[in-house]
């Protein structure tokens, strides 16, 4: 829950979201505690006062979890280990290499207050490199809210990512992330910015002590450079943090000007809702929130992220539905992260049926825009453009543009005694397609997605129970057909193909509320993410396994205080990864957690197909 002014005190919570200084009504207390428990969660010191086939769940499912009530009530945790995760580490080539610490910093009262900085590529490893790794690490001791961070290397942004919450005997972790797609950017000096907004007082005492490493592996024979895009062009604000804070309603826009012989065009996003949109899957149409407002967000849960050309609709991507470490109750996510908690993955999106419409020299409006959003959302983008190398100019012309503004989404409420049954539902099914003429002849490009989206959510008791099951699911085929410059020859076809699902089931209740220091909260939480990618040379070629992912999180929390004591606070959870490395090797891997400490930690045995084992 970042980006926030906290409450005077640990006994006030408050229905305050996104922006710091921009609060909510007082009255809107109750909600608060759910998004937000940790306001009145003590730790430490204060707690001793006080696959070979991807599978996902259907989507007529029920939660998976066996509900909030599996936790043991007068448990209460005096501490966690450090954060893990079942995800597979970064690969890394055993190559010479260079590792250069480009920021230690201490990110105390910090909102407004980026450190900056220059990144420059070491003298002893120039490049080409086979890799690029950037980690962000960092500690933080007592107590503090989670917050959201960002790193923007020559105005782009390389890294979205928000922290865990401490105990008093402090936690450490870190996040790998591959960079070496931004090559272009890291072959000069570039100047740095991190962003980690952060509050301290007498009440939230932890300072986030980051330290941010790139290590630079030169490329050889047996580890050659990868192929990236001759140009990364940020569509970052001005200012400095580089992303975008909008408020329902509003878009970001970036004027571009564009190669004169471009020939590829791809767009990457990152998208993060903030305040009641944190969690938007369990908004609820505004007529029902109003009716519980203490418990719930209006708005509705539908929420995708649109791209548009000059104003013309151009692409989308579904976002995440990402859970902040003290989201829903706080002890669900100790030690084990909710999915794309620590490492927020960007969506990509392709442009390349515009480019004939973008190489006139001339200024082009690239606009992002969060639909459906009830409050603030951060969201940033980058371009990674190709170029034709035997040609000064291509031209070229958007041939079909069936996207559209408006999803269609429908709403089906059903009243009940203290709440409501809620469905919402919405399809998708576009394409765009163009031309390039290039040195190599006319490239046509065609992107084709299609959208499946579900979120059932039933209301209950006033508001103090909710039960999601949300499916959001769909596929992205980019289809290439590059004809022989001359007309001779049968030119050539290649797809690729995208593919994801993100099921999320929440059990969510308050069964008890009189006030910040009398409450119980108690959440059960199933999250997946699978995401597979292939390619397939030929108009109806086989197609050939590229990457796949599956990730499973169950988690089960409860939080309860009576007379401003600390009466409960436990949580269990597992995650399971099943998929490839980047290095296109088998993984598979398997945590359990109890009490905040993991019990089981084992590799397994998989088989996805055209994986290598290991």
């Amino acid at each position: 829950m970042p980006e926030r002014t906290p409450p005077s005190s640990a006994a006030t919570a408050t229905r305050w979201r996104t922006v710091p200084g921009r609060a909510r009504p007082a009255g809107t207390a109750v909600r608060g505690l759910r998004r937000a428990a940790r306001t009145v969660l003590t730790v430490g010191a204060v707690l001793a006062a006080a696959t070979t086939a991807l599978t996902v769940a259907p989507a007529s499912a029920a939660p998976a979890a066996s509900g909030p009530a599996t936790t043991a009530p007068s448990y209460v945790e005096t501490g966690y280990q450090d954060p893990v995760t079942a995800l597979p580490p970064v690969s890394r080539p055993p190559t010479p290499h260079c590792s250069v610490t480009v920021m230690r910093h201490d990110f105390a009262n910090s909102y407004g207050q980026p450190y900056t900085g220059t990144v420059t590529p070491p003298a002893d490893c120039p490049g080409p490199w086979a890799k690029v790794v950037l980690t962000w690490s960092g500690s933080v001791a007592g107590r503090q809210y989670d917050r959201l961070a960002g790193v923007w290397i020559g105005g782009a942004e390389v890294l979205r990512t928000s922290t865990p919450e401490p105990d008093d005997d402090g936690i450490t972790w870190h996040v790998d992330k591959d960079i070496t797609s931004f090559a272009p950017l890291l072959r000069g000096p570039q100047p740095l910015v991190a962003d980690l907004g952060n509050i301290v007082n007498s009440t939230y005492t932890g300072v986030y002590h980051m330290t941010l490493t790139l290590t630079y592996y030169q490329a050889d024979r047996r580890h050659p450079a990868p192929a990236v895009a001759d140009q990364v062009l940020p569509l970052s604000d001005d200012s400095s943090p580089g992303w975008y804070s909008l408020s329902p309603g509003q878009s970001a826009t970036k004027s571009v000007v564009f190669p004169r012989n471009l020939t590829h065009a791809r767009l990457e996003v990152y998208a993060r809702g903030g305040g009641c949109d944190e969690q938007w899957f369990d908004a609820v149409p505004g007529d029902l929130a109003s009716q519980y407002p203490d418990y719930l967000c209006g708005g509705g849960p539908y929420r995708e992220v649109q791209v548009s050309v000059d104003g013309r609709p151009a692409g989308l991507a579904q976002p995440y539905p990402v859970v902040y470490s003290g989201g829903i109750v706080p002890t669900l996510w100790r030690p084990i992260p909710a999915i794309d908690q620590f490492l927020t993955l960007p969506y990509d999106i392709d442009l390349t049926p515009f480019a004939g419409l973008l190489v006139d020299g001339r200024p082009h409006a690239i606009t992002l825009t969060p639909y459906g959003a009830a409050d603030t959302w951060t969201v940033d983008g980058t371009l990674f453009l190709d170029t034709d190398d035997h040609a000064a100019t291509t031209s070229g012309a958007l041939t079909g543009d069936t996207l559209t503004l408006d999803p269609g989404v429908s709403t089906t409420e059903q009243p009940k005694a203290g709440g409501a049954t809620v469905h919402v539902a919405a399809t998708r099914d576009w394409f765009t397609e163009g031309y390039l003429d290039t040195s190599a002849g006319r490239i046509t490009t065609r992107v084709q997605q299609q959208v499946a989206y579900r979120n059932d959510d039933v209301v209950s008791d006033g508001g103090q129970q909710q039960v999601v099951a949300q499916r959001d699911s769909g596929a992205t085929t980019v289809t290439t057909t590059t004809a022989p410059r001359h007309g001779s020859g049968h030119g050539f076809v290649r797809a690729e193909h995208h593919a994801w699902s993100y099921p999320i089931d929440v059990d969510m209740s308050i069964p008890v509320y009189t006030d910040g220091n009398n409450y119980d909260l108690r959440g059960s939480v199933r999250q997946q993410r699978v995401l597979s990618d292939g390619t397939r040379n030929g108009p109806a070629g086989p197609w050939s396994t590229v990457a796949l992912t599956d990730d499973t999180v169950r988690a089960t929390g409860v939080l309860a205080r009576s007379g401003g004591t600390v009466v409960s606070a436990d949580g269990s959870a597992s995650e399971r990864y099943v998929g490839t490395t980047d290095a296109g090797v088998c993984y598979s891997r398997e945590v359990s957690a109890e009490h905040g400490w993991v019990t089981a930690d084992s590799r397994q045995p998989c088989g996805v197909p055209g994986a290598a084992q290991r």
